[in-house]
This record gives structure tokens, sequence and C-alpha cells, in this order.
């Protein structure tokens, strides 16, 4: 626990990186952190793009306004919301778990799931099904406690975008765990970006562009400053 919490307290945002490459067991263990990540109802609503070869790491670092940190990683993560991959993750997930031992009764609930779960996501033409989903939610608020379901594709980007920062924040934690440095950065031109990486307007949204690499001499830390507890927190 006290080596987490000294990794949390070392990151920085580092702006300047030396040339030295991310070996592939880094690279790795960086994803796999990343995924271990919690999301709602474990859809991992999210995709990353690893750029690091140098004529498109370079490319990439252009589209980021040419940062010093995109500039000069030895890697850039794009992290992309991912609203379309919602249905094949839940049947990989019931595939697994029938390939995992998993009870019938396990099986058959997660399957149940997973046919329920197609309402949260689905939008209907010209949002109609949104705007349904609003209207019912509306009315048994006025008897129940409920939760607010995405009624537009907006929402939907929201929600995904959630999940996908608590990846982000894992695979950062890590990278400072394993002697090498970062920095999220949301500068970037997002339609050029997009169309750079092939995605689609309907189902994708750069959350964050996160450049990795090893710290330069010319970094240098500054004191790091956070609003105090009382600033920051409410005790109940």
């Amino acid at each position: 626990m006290s080596h987490a919490l000294d990794t949390i307290a070392r990151r920085r945002a580092v702006k300047v990186f030396d040339p030295v490459p991310l070996p592939p067991s880094v690279r790795a263990q960086l994803l796999d952190a990343a995924r271990l990540a919690p999301s709602s109802f474990n859809i991992q609503p999210y995709r990353f793009f690893w750029i690091e070869s140098p004529e498109k790491r370079a490319a990439a670092a252009t589209l980021c306004f040419s940062q010093s940190p995109a500039a000069t990683a030895s890697a850039l993560v794009v992290a992309v919301a991912d609203i379309g991959s919602w249905r094949d993750t839940a049947l990989a997930h019931v595939s697994w778990m029938r390939s995992a031992g998993f009870s019938p009764e396990k099986i058959a609930e997660s399957e149940r799931k997973a046919r329920l779960v197609k309402w949260f996501f689905i939008q209907g033409w010209f949002n109609a099904l949104g705007a349904v989903k609003w209207a019912i939610l509306q009315v048994l608020h006025i008897w129940k406690i409920v939760g607010v379901a995405p009624y537009t594709r907006n929402d939907l980007f929201k929600w995904a975008t959630k999940s996908a920062s608590l990846a982000c924040q894992n695979l950062m934690i890590a990278a400072e765990s394993l002697g090498f440095n970062s920095c999220p950065m949301e500068g970037f031109d997002a339609r050029r970006l997009s169309s750079f990486l092939g995605l689609s307007r309907r189902h994708h949204e750069i959350v964050m562009v996160i450049a990795l690499g090893k710290k330069s001499a010319l970094h240098k830390d500054q004191p790091q400053w956070r609003r105090p507890l009382d600033s920051t927190v409410t005790f109940l």
C-alpha cells in the first residue's frame, strides 16, 4: 500500500522526454493495467491507439500542436471513448464465462443482463427511443428513486468517457511504478486526429492523448499544489 501511494504522489505531467524506447514488455504491462480499471456493466467502452513508429508518432504529435510532451515522447497513447463496442463486449463476456466453467445459473443471469443492457445504449431514429426512456424515467421518478440513463448520443459519450478516464489513470500510475513517466494532454485537433486514426464519428470520441517515455533532465518538476482538503471534501 505504501508503494502504491508513493507512486501516486510521485507522478507528474512530464513535459520533456529522453529518446528511450519503451520495451514491448512494458507496453504490455501498461495496457493490461489500463484494462483492469473498473467500468460500468464491465462494458469497457474505450479503445487505445498506441503510436510508437517514428513517422506516425511525428504525424500525431503535429496534430497535438507539436507540444513538447508529444514531440519528445517515446510513445503516444490516444484514449478513445467507444460506444459501439458494447454488443461484442457483452457477448464475449458470456462466452468467456462458459469457457471458464461458471455455473449455468450465473451464465443465464449474464445472458439476461446482456439482453437488457442494449436498451441502455439504443437511442432509436432521431433519438425517438431516447425520448421515450426520458419520459418513462421522469414519471417513475415521481414515486421511486431512479438512476439516470443516457438519453442522447452525447450522454453515452459522457458515460463512456468516465470509464476511459479511469483506464487512463491506471495506465499512467502503472508507467510511474515501472520507472517511466507520462503527460496527459487535451490539446489536439480532434477532427484531424480522428481522421488520422480512422475513427467513426458515430461511435468514437477522443478523450485524451497520453505522452509516455523517460523523463529528460531538461524537465524540472515544479512544487506541486493542490487545494486543501477543507476546500475539496465535505464530511457529513
